[in-house]
């Protein structure tokens, strides 16, 4: 299980996308779609600035590494949904946090009401309640047909789904290389090949 359009739209809309290095709520410093030095994806220090084609390769790469570690925790088949709510949650926790939730104990129970109710666990800083809440509602729906989702919970609109990935390449150099350092690769996750030849203004092949 993947992701979902309108998932990847809701996470972006809880953390917001910034291009320039910040401070979050608890200090840590930040930059694109709340990416951290914790993802082991890049380093962030003040006065780091990425481009929007740049967040957007860091965002995808992002997706992969901690939907991974969500598929890997739950042992039984949830809803849509229900596994979207949880890879934000777990993009906010992190991958051990998440692992060892009892978000994760109930669903892995049977107990998926019980799951759905144990995202209100997580309820520290007080900043963090209403994307919580929003985390709650969206994991609380059985499928996506007819529904809204929002980003927290009072939001006055609801997210919309973001446009459908592009066709994946055999392999694609890391564009992130010329700030990261490293090597170029000879492939890539297949979700993020296709936010790389977005990111290099190329055709897939």
């Amino acid at each position: 299980m993947d992701v979902s359009p309108i998932g990847r739209a809701a996470l972006e809309g809880r953390e917001g996308t910034r291009l320039t290095a910040y401070k979050d709520s608890v200090g840590v410093w930040t930059i694109g779609t709340g990416i951290t030095t914790a993802s082991g994806l890049i380093k962030v220090v003040p006065g780091l600035t990425i481009t929007p084609l740049q967040s957007d390769a860091l965002f995808a790469a992002a997706l992969e590494k901690y939907a991974a570690p969500v598929r890997a925790a739950l042992a039984k088949p949830v809803p849509q949904p229900f596994f979207d709510a949880c890879v934000s949650l777990a993009y906010n926790i992190g991958p051990v946090g998440f692992a060892h939730s009892t978000v994760v104990r109930r669903a892995n129970a049977g107990d998926l009401a019980g799951a759905v109710e144990a995202f209100l666990m997580w309820n520290k800083p007080a900043a963090i309640i209403s994307r919580r809440q929003g985390e709650h509602d969206q994991a609380a729906l059985a499928s996506y047909a007819g529904a809204k989702v929002y980003a927290r919970r009072g939001d006055r609109a609801p997210v919309k789904a973001m446009a459908g990935t592009l066709p994946a390449p055999a392999s694609a150099p890391d564009p992130l290389s010329p700030m990261t350092g490293a090597k170029p690769a000879a492939a890539r996750p297949t979700l993020f090949n296709r936010f790389v030849d977005l990111f290099l203004g190329r055709k897939a092949a």
